[in-house]
């Protein structure tokens, strides 16, 4: 398990050590555990909770990892937006230790998962905030992430006001992205491009739509 998780890390260039890969597994191993109890994933197994949700924060942890050399970024901050179970933000924040992360969900029970097991792994660069965004509070961070919040049109603006000037959204998106049909303009913003990714559960090619927040 160890090595197919660093193995797909270094196909998208990033590095995870054996270490943060024990982490990773440790992650998986108590979603699969409240599975039921909090109906975290539709994963037939552990092994599907690696390759389809671990391994899609690696590749979301790959792009901002990139994006921040870019920018001379040595630490940064990043809130994942409708964070679930955490598949996407946890990864991050056991893959990329030099980033502050911020799990956003609106789900009391799920934001309690999270806490347990950030509490249990002993990670220190996540919190959790019980709560939906542009709700209880003004948020600014270097990137904002999300994966399955909803409709790309719909969430844009909500999420964009959480992107500091300067800063990047990055939507997770299935097969047919849906850049073509937002208008980021109106949010202060540009569409800096559409990436496309796989990952080792199937051969669906899935995208990254990254938006920059004008300066």
């Amino acid at each position: 398990m160890f090595k197919k998780l660093t193995d797909f890390a270094q196909s998208v260039c990033l590095t995870v050590s054996e270490e943060q890969a024990k982490l990773l597994v440790a992650y998986a191993e108590r979603v699969w555990q409240k599975k039921d109890f909090l109906n975290l994933t539709s994963a037939a197994d552990l092994q599907e909770v690696l390759s389809r949700h671990i391994c899609d924060g690696l590749a979301g942890a790959a792009k901002v990892y990139a994006m921040s050399r870019v920018k001379g970024l040595e630490t940064f901050t990043l809130a994942d937006v409708g964070s679930g179970a955490g598949y996407i933000g946890l990864t991050m924040a056991i893959s990329l230790p030099q980033a502050q992360i911020t799990l956003v969900e609106s789900i009391e029970k799920r934001c309690s998962f999270m806490n347990w097991a950030i509490m249990n792994l002993g990670l220190k660069n996540v919190k959790v905030k019980n709560a939906r965004l542009g709700q209880h509070g003004h948020f600014q961070f270097d990137f904002v992430t999300e994966r399955a919040m909803g409709q790309l049109p719909d969430i844009l603006g909500i999420c964009l006001s959480a992107v500091r000037p300067g800063g990047v959204f990055m939507a997770y998106q299935g097969e047919h992205p849906q850049a073509d049909q937002t208008d980021p303009a109106k949010y202060g913003a540009q569409l800096l491009g559409v990436e496309k990714y796989t990952l080792p559960a199937d051969d669906k090619k899935r995208h990254f739509t990254l938006f920059g927040k004008n300066e």
